[in-house]
């Protein structure tokens, strides 16, 4: 499946979030969106990228923009995730992995020598129009949300 390229229109989904709530992507246009997907609730990279989101959720808001993660991980694990650490961002579940593939974000990976599919941590930010206006891929979480809410604020 192709990768969404920078200029395209980002890929509309439909997906169950935390706190038993339903967010599509379409009913967002008008303001920036960032979409960032991750592997798993409660380990340690996806916690510390979360809380880097939530530290900034306040400036976000400020510039307008939209925060979504999305995971292949179910609502009810959402929302564990979300009371556990004070979580202060939308998080959806992509159970079906539809989004993810739409995105091209779900990718052989490999740990100690072993083959598995599973979500390759990326951000898109998302311009007002619908249009893919940053990709970021292989996200390393240092300095990512930052980064990120630096490219929002220059939309």
């Amino acid at each position: 499946m192709a990768k969404p390229e920078i200029g395209d229109t980002a890929p509309d989904f439909t997906l169950p979030t935390d706190g038993g709530g339903s967010l599509t992507l379409s009913s967002l246009r008008g303001k920036p969106v960032v979409v960032y997907f991750y592997p798993k609730d409660d380990t340690s990279g996806c916690t510390r990228e979360a809380l880097d989101f939530t530290a900034l959720a306040g400036s976000f808001q400020q510039a307008g923009v939209a925060v979504i993660g999305i995971s292949p991980d179910s609502v009810k694990k959402h929302d564990k995730f979300k009371a556990k650490h004070e979580l202060d961002v939308i998080l959806a579940a992509d159970e079906e992995k539809t989004v993810v593939e739409a995105y091209g974000v779900w990718v052989e990976k490999s740990m100690y020598g072993r083959k598995y599919m599973g979500v390759e941590r990326s951000t898109f930010l998302i311009a007002a129009d619908g249009t893919i206006a940053r990709a970021w891929r292989n996200v390393k979480v240092p300095g990512h949300a930052e980064e990120v809410l630096e490219a929002a604020r220059a939309l």
